[in-house]
């Protein structure tokens, strides 16, 4: 273990000397402040809690910032060593090669949480300053918005180890980490929509349709924030799915961390046979 936090320090310091860490923070609080305010701004109308429409418009951006975050730090971590001569100095220690993923795995995921939670915290705070105290529901989705959008960059932080450790060039790793953005966040849903419009219902049940949700790790944090909670599945036009989601909490975090588990396991196990 000591070796996996020595490794994992490493990459957090030299996160913290990298300006784009930073800018990540400072990304992710400019837009959850402008969401939370803009978007809370008819609450007042509809009777909705401030912060119970801020985590719907939260969730929507998590979905497609966090991953790519993820994947633009994570996607050279180890070709990146190999081009700069460094992986072999690493090798050098008394280390194994998966003590040396995971230490920078996990390094690597420290970052891109503390970026969420400060980004994401800010948001919460000024709310809070601006409106005053919240009920626990309330303050509760908020909370499993945050927990679970650093759950689904560990999804693509294990992504991009797959393939950073697959690949012997560092453009090629790029390519394929936006090719993974393009394919989990925006195209497998339009892929979904045309199958479920040109089958008409006649052969993919709402089981089956379920099902098929669990194979995007964005649709599972979709189905977490915006469906699977009762506070918010209406504020975010998911009341109808709710209803229908045959999956609790439980199965649907499982589901979650399948998605690190399984990449991360990969990478490790590529990262093993190849040669540094």
């Amino acid at each position: 273990m000591n070796a996996i936090a020595t490794i994992a320090g490493r990459e957090i310091r030299d996160g913290l000397r990298n300006r784009w860490a930073l800018g990540a923070v400072l990304l992710m609080a400019g837009l959850a402040l402008t969401l939370a305010f803009l978007g809370s701004a008819p609450t007042g109308v509809v009777g909705a809690s401030p912060l119970e429409v801020t985590v719907v418009s939260l969730s929507s951006l998590t979905i497609f910032l966090v991953p790519l975050i993820a994947l633009l730090l994570s996607h050279d971590a180890i070709v990146g060593e190999r081009d700069r001569g460094t992986m072999l100095l690493l090798l050098s220690y008394p280390l194994s090669r998966w003590q040396i993923l995971v230490g920078k795995f996990l390094g690597h995921l420290s970052i891109l949480a503390v970026a969420t939670v400060l980004g994401y915290g800010a948001a919460g705070a000024a709310l809070t300053l601006a409106a005053g105290e919240f009920d626990a529901d309330s303050l509760r989705s908020f909370a499993w918005m945050v927990g679970s959008s650093v759950l689904l960059g560990a999804v693509f932080v294990a992504l991009g180890y797959l393939i950073s450790a697959t690949v012997r060039e560092r453009a090629t790793a790029a390519g394929l980490a936006v090719g993974i953005w393009l394919l989990l966040v925006l195209l497998y849903d339009m892929a979904l929509l045309g199958l479920l419009v040109s089958d008409q219902g006649r052969t993919i049940s709402a089981a089956a349709f379920n099902w098929l949700l669990l194979l995007d790790p964005a649709d599972i944090f979709r189905l977490l924030n915006l469906a699977g909670l009762s506070e918010t599945s209406v504020f975010a036009g998911m009341a109808g799915l709710a209803e229908q989601m045959q999956f609790g909490r439980a199965v649907l975090l499982t589901a979650l961390a399948t998605w690190v588990a399984v990449p991360l396991a990969l990478a490790a196990f590529v990262f093993s046979r190849k040669e540094p």
